[in-house]
């Protein structure tokens, strides 16, 4: 059982992971949000802990990732770098935290790392967002991009389709990624976008890219804990692959207990003082 756990315990760092790209090792990455799972996650040997704003639709069952708030992230993110010793933690800027201008962005950038003392922030956005990423990072914070499909501009897609199929988007996005590289990102997270496109994208670039539904090619891979677990039900796209079913699990052991107390065969003799 043992057989997945990493036997290099040191702590991930951007650096590592521009390494692991180098060395053709790939970045095993996933969510989490409390600090009870993400003992279990980074305990796995997992590489890259992303606090995302997915918490908005897992944690706090919103439809979108927009209405998580400064101090929700942080809460979570402070919870998550409690629990983790190795794995790299990388905590997403919410929506409206950081697309007014660069310097409201570094404000808040500089907050979420001084409460939550997460190793590295994520962003959405190429071009239109690289004066605030370049302030960022100088002012000390790693970042890590992300292109493609990126949830907080759901409201301007309109559909959680596939992005970057036609040839300007593509070519747009591959631009982006260039900027978001040159302007110092230490990776760049892909989302559901063809996987030719993303094989491109990752030959092209000196630091990783994390796919989460934009193929094989990526550095490395990235899912929400809740959706690989089988936590989720009505969430199906063709890149989730559900490795338990955990929803079924919890259901089980829940109404077991019901039963059991309901029946006073809980608790029994050996389990009161």
């Amino acid at each position: 059982m043992a057989g997945y756990l990493v036997e290099d315990k040191r702590k991930v760092t951007t650096h590592r992971l521009i390494q692991m790209k180098q060395e053709g090792k790939k970045i095993a990455m996933l969510t989490s949000y409390d600090y009870t799972t993400a003992q279990i996650v980074d305990g796995a040997g997992m590489d890259v802990i992303l606090v995302g704003d997915s918490a908005s639709n897992v944690m706090a069952g919103n439809v979108t990732t927009l209405p998580i708030t400064l101090d929700q992230m942080i809460y979570h993110a402070k919870a998550v770098v409690r629990a983790t010793q190795r794995a790299l933690v990388v905590c997403d800027m919410p929506f409206g935290t950081y697309q007014v201008n660069p310097t409201e962005g570094v404000t808040n950038a500089i907050r979420i790392m001084k409460e939550s003392h997460c190793d590295a922030l994520k962003l959405e956005g190429g071009v239109e967002i690289i004066d605030t990423v370049r302030k960022i990072l100088d002012a000390g914070i790693p970042i890590m991009g992300h292109l493609g499909l990126t949830p907080q501009s759901i409201n301007k897609f309109g559909t959680y389709s596939v992005r970057a199929k036609e040839e300007a988007e593509a070519e747009k996005l591959i631009s982006d990624a260039h900027a978001l590289e040159d302007a110092g990102c230490f990776g760049i997270v892909l989302e559901k976008i063809p996987a030719k496109l993303a094989e491109r994208v990752t030959k092209e670039l000196t630091i990783p890219t994390v796919g989460i539904g934009a193929g094989g090619a990526c550095d490395g891979q990235v899912l929400v804990i809740a959706d690989m677990l089988g936590m989720t039900k009505g969430f199906s796209p063709k890149f989730l692959r559900r490795y338990a079913e955990l929803g079924t699990v919890m259901t089980d052991a829940i109404g077991h207990y019901i039963q059991d107390v309901k029946n006073c065969d809980f608790p029994n003799e050996n389990e009161q003082y």
